[in-house]
């Protein structure tokens, strides 16, 4: 009995240690020499695949940024690996410790804050329709009785429907696993609309077969700041991040990752996004800040 409760103890203590170390991103990074890094497949110019296991963008390489300054801080060469993530899976993977750095397009709000925490604010993103040049659909009144495509996980259809010309339409939704999915159900014809970030819906149609098929249309449906995100209660990385992104803007870098990755030729195809930098994006890098949507919208 004694054995068995011994055992227990053990395994209590192993678990509390491990879920501190969790939290504690530094300490866990500078035993293990690893860090992993959340990546999306087609979140826009924001973090997309490469193929063959390579990522890249605008959120990729600020993330690098902030890598690069957590080796400083530990010590040591640390290796980064990247774990591909879902609007659906990513934030649960950054609470259980699988993902340290979120690099994707994570809109920050109260809900959340409540699980997670953020770096200052690199983007403000405005959530857009995207349909076909040829659809007759030029903004929110002529989606009754259409099929809208979203991206499982996200917000975006339940911003159109809160939205007051949206009120008494009637339109049918359709959920995508993951942005491209999304992108293919509006490319393909299984829906007439694609609501989501318009960074992610320039950078979609940008890398399509053929991107005059498609437009941006209608009004503005909110204004959400994009972060990136690490565990809750990690005081030391929180801190490395946050002087890494505030120095950046400091510096000008960012606006020229921005100009880099939204209005020039990106790989894999040279194609360009073409996306200009908002006045609320510029606003919120003169005035660094990890506030929510929340108070976005109280403007």
């Amino acid at each position: 009995m004694k054995f068995k409760l011994a055992a227990l103890t053990l395994a209590v203590l192993a678990s509390g240690a491990a879920f501190a170390q969790a939290t504690d991103t530094v300490a866990k990074v500078k035993a293990s020499g690893v860090v992993t890094m959340g990546v999306r497949d087609s979140s826009g110019a924001l973090s997309y695949t490469l193929g063959d296991g390579k990522y890249a963008g605008y959120h990729v390489e600020i993330c690098n940024k902030v890598i690069a300054n957590l080796e400083k801080a530990v010590g040591r060469k640390v290796e980064v690996k990247y774990q591909p993530v879902t609007s659906q899976n990513r934030i649960p993977l950054v609470q259980n410790g699988t993902v340290d750095i979120e690099c994707g397009s994570t809109t920050n709000n109260a809900t959340r804050q409540k699980d997670v925490a953020f770096l200052p604010t690199t983007f403000v993103e405005e959530v857009r329709i995207a349909v076909k040049a040829n659809s007759g659909i030029n903004g929110i009144e002529q989606m009754g009785g259409k099929t809208v495509a979203t991206t499982t996980g996200t917000t975006s259809v339940q911003t159109l429907r809160k939205n007051k010309r949206a009120s008494g339409l009637d339109f049918k939704e359709l959920f995508g696993k993951d942005h491209s999915d999304s992108f293919l159900l509006l490319e393909s014809g299984r829906a007439d609309a694609f609501v989501m970030d318009g960074a992610i819906l320039a950078g979609n149609i940008a890398t399509s077969k053929n991107p005059a098929d498609f437009k941006l249309v209608g009004e503005v449906l909110s204004v959400e700041p994009i972060a990136i995100m690490i565990r809750k209660d990690d005081a030391a990385f929180k801190k490395i991040g946050d002087d890494t992104v505030k120095e950046m803007m400091k510096s000008g870098e960012i606006a020229k990752l921005w100009d880099t990755w939204f209005q020039q030729p990106i790989p894999p195809k040279n194609t360009k996004v073409g996306y200009a930098v908002s006045a609320s994006t510029k606003e919120a890098w003169a005035n660094p800040n990890d506030k929510p949507m929340e108070d976005y919208a109280a403007k």
